[in-house]
């Protein structure tokens, strides 16, 4: 009959065990996702909606991501207290970090605010409809 984990980690020991375990806690502390980062820094999504003045919802939607612009990730890691800083690591050389990419558009909290619509979007919400064309001189065209 075969051995089953728990006999085999039973026959490593103590010490040996607890260096696993440690290491093991390392690795993981070091990989975390958008989410299990969020949560270790006790946030909720409604707060890190709040900073980034966006709905909850797209804050579950940039957890769910794999794949977002480093201006989003930027903000996001900002609004859970942190700093995006990009290093690149290639084989027998040692790590470079990166300028001008994690960093593009300052490190502010004003960064992160939303435009305010022009007069022209804020009239086309209110009237559900688009403004008519312009032509020459900016008078409206005949619809003749």
């Amino acid at each position: 009959m075969g051995r089953t984990l728990t006999d085999k980690l039973a026959e490593i020991p103590q010490p040996r065990r607890e260096r696993i375990e440690q290491h093991a806690a390392q690795l993981i502390s070091e990989e975390l996702s958008l989410r299990e980062l969020r949560r270790a820094l006790g946030r909720t999504q409604t707060k890190m909606a709040s900073y980034l003045r966006v709905g909850q919802d797209t804050v579950a939607r940039y957890e769910q991501r794999s794949d977002l612009l480093l201006s989003t990730l930027r903000r996001y890691l900002e609004a859970a207290g942190g700093k995006l800083c990009l290093i690149a690591e290639f084989p027998g050389r040692p790590s470079v970090r990166l300028k001008g990419l994690g960093d593009i558009g300052g490190h502010t909290k004003a960064a992160v605010t939303k435009r305010r619509p022009t007069s022209a979007q804020r009239k086309r919400r209110v009237s559900g409809r688009r403004s008519p064309p312009t032509g020459h001189l900016g008078r409206a065209r005949s619809t003749r």
